[in-house]
């Protein structure tokens, strides 16, 4: 039997002015802001809508239902999840089980966190390999697993 191939793509995307994408990227359907930079092996999905100048870096994954917003910076191989497999396992395609993750601006993502569907305010840096399962409400610094403050966020 022959396998399925199906090819990177970069589809249907709203771009603003100045935007860079760096193949190989699967990136459809969603929504990038001005001068957003998409570095390579980064997959967005349908209706993610990326805020200006706003960094991706490779191997990022964002799924559908994220919102992130202007001045952020994802950085390499970071994850976001809408399926908190709430019901024990995946939700096997059930959208009306998945979560929305909202992040506020100036919101930065370290290298191998993960987001589950939370909401993140302004000023927030969510540390390298950090687990962040519930809403941030407060600017500062996030470490861990569960992610929790260890200082404020000066500007």
């Amino acid at each position: 039997m022959s396998p399925t191939y199906k090819s990177v793509v970069i589809r249907d995307v709203t771009c603003g002015s100045d935007v860079t994408i760096v193949e190989p990227a699967n990136v459809y359907d969603c929504t990038l802001g001005d001068g957003v930079f998409v570095g390579p092996f980064v997959e967005i999905q349908a209706g993610v809508t990326v805020g200006a100048r706003t960094r991706v870096q490779s191997h990022a994954f964002i799924c559908e239902l994220v919102t992130i917003g202007e001045d952020c910076f994802i950085s390499h191989g970071a994850m976001f999840i809408n399926d908190s497999f709430a019901a024990g396992g995946p939700a096997r395609g059930d959208r009306t089980k998945w979560g929305k993750t909202t992040l506020g601006n100036n919101v930065s993502i370290g290298t191998n966190a993960t987001v589950m569907p939370v909401t993140i305010c302004d000023d927030v840096v969510v540390g390298a390999g950090a687990v962040v399962t519930k809403d941030i409400t407060e600017p500062g610094f996030y470490v861990g697993n569960p992610a929790r403050r260890i200082s404020r966020q000066e500007n």
